[in-house]
């Protein structure tokens, strides 16, 4: 008989739907890694552009057809198990076709998993912000899941708090077989901090962190995009968006008026106010971006996230109508029965930068 085949080290699955813009982008930095043994394979999720016949032009790619998702079975995770089934890898990676993997990354990323002797570790992304919407609001959401739900917390084992990024999320596959892997949360809107939270109430380690140098990506390639995911996720990663919106509003409105303020001042209307308003604006506006800077987003984003204030406190608001009041969101041409408000709060007071995409 033949000798068997060696086991690689490193599964890479990656769930495709729709995903033609960035999937080549990638493969390219997958298949140019260095430093160990591994596959890939690409999951084509019913596209309906050319995602499928970009991953078959990579020679090594392996490409898979996930089957219809059952009735409340997640898309992501359905083509995630059809991926996953079968592997003899030591390690399996789990990560999105939107994401670019530096040169280096994957040994480095097992290296670390295996010295601090974890058996999930997952990297939140270094984001890459390209138009002024992005620009004015992806700060504004990931300092607030810094704040909410601190690394290390997560990373403590004897703290309830837990998180992780679906799009970077590498296992122990001995350990997620035996917790019964994405079969486990099929049903869940996050997840990847489903996931996680089984391995660290099972007494699996798990580690937590900012991915840069890692890994990168680019969320969301238009406005719409942008409105969707964040409608679908936002409610489910706070405890209370409604009180989020809330100070999120008093928040542009006390820096807008000490703007007002200052503006009378300069024009000589009120000059008793004088330089006490500019230290009153310049105050306030060095607290925000001193709270922004937490989320390792350029400084020219984070002097223009108080413009995207107002489209933050409505993104807050429509989650929270669509998760609470419709039951129901929408991804990538499906619609999804969103979790209850229990369960949704249960979920999200467990996170820390949790995964954003399903």
């Amino acid at each position: 008989m033949p000798a068997a085949q060696p086991e690689v080290t490193v599964h890479v699955i990656i769930p495709a739907r729709n995903e033609e813009d960035c999937l080549g982008r990638c493969l390219e930095s997958l298949i140019s890694q260095r430093g160990i043994d591994f596959k890939i394979t690409v999951i084509d999720d019913n596209s309906t552009d050319r995602t499928r016949a970009i991953a078959e032009s990579y020679p090594g790619v392996e490409v898979l057809s996930a089957p219809e998702p059952p009735p409340g079975v997640m898309g992501k995770c359905n083509a995630l198990i059809a991926g996953a089934r079968g592997s003899l890898a030591k390690w399996l990676l789990f990560t999105d076709a939107d994401t670019f993997h530096l040169p280096g990354s994957l040994a480095a990323a097992v290296r670390e998993a295996e010295e601090r002797r974890v058996d999930l570790l997952s990297y939140s992304p270094e984001q890459e912000v390209v138009s002024f919407a992005e620009r004015i609001l992806m700060p504004l959401v990931f300092a607030d899941l810094v704040r909410e739900y601190p690394p290390e917390r997560v990373n403590d084992p004897q703290d309830p708090v837990v998180a992780a990024n679906g799009q970077y999320i590498l296992v122990r596959r001995i350990a997620y077989e035996e917790l019964g892997g994405h079969q486990c949360v099929a049903d869940n809107l996050l997840e990847d901090v489903a996931l996680a939270r089984i391995f660290k109430a099972s007494n699996h380690p798990i580690w937590f962190r900012f991915g840069g140098g890692i890994v990168r990506t680019r969320m969301y390639r238009s406005f719409h995009a942008m409105t969707e995911g964040w409608t679908k996720n936002l409610a489910l990663l706070f405890r209370h968006p409604v009180l989020l919106a809330a100070l999120r509003s008093l928040e542009f409105v006390v820096v807008a008026a000490a703007v007002v303020i200052d503006f009378i001042a300069l024009a000589n209307v009120r000059p008793d106010i004088g330089w006490p308003g500019l230290s009153l604006t310049a105050f306030f506006y060095l607290l925000f971006i001193v709270r922004i800077s937490r989320a390792h987003f350029p400084w020219s984003s984070n002097l223009l996230a108080w413009f995207g204030l107002p489209l933050y406190v409505s993104l807050l608001l429509r989650s929270y109508l669509h998760s609470h009041r419709r039951g129901a969101v929408t991804w990538k041409g499906r619609t999804y029965p969103s979790s209850a408000p229990g369960r949704a709060a249960g979920s999200s007071t467990q996170g820390s930068k949790p995964g954003l995409k399903s």
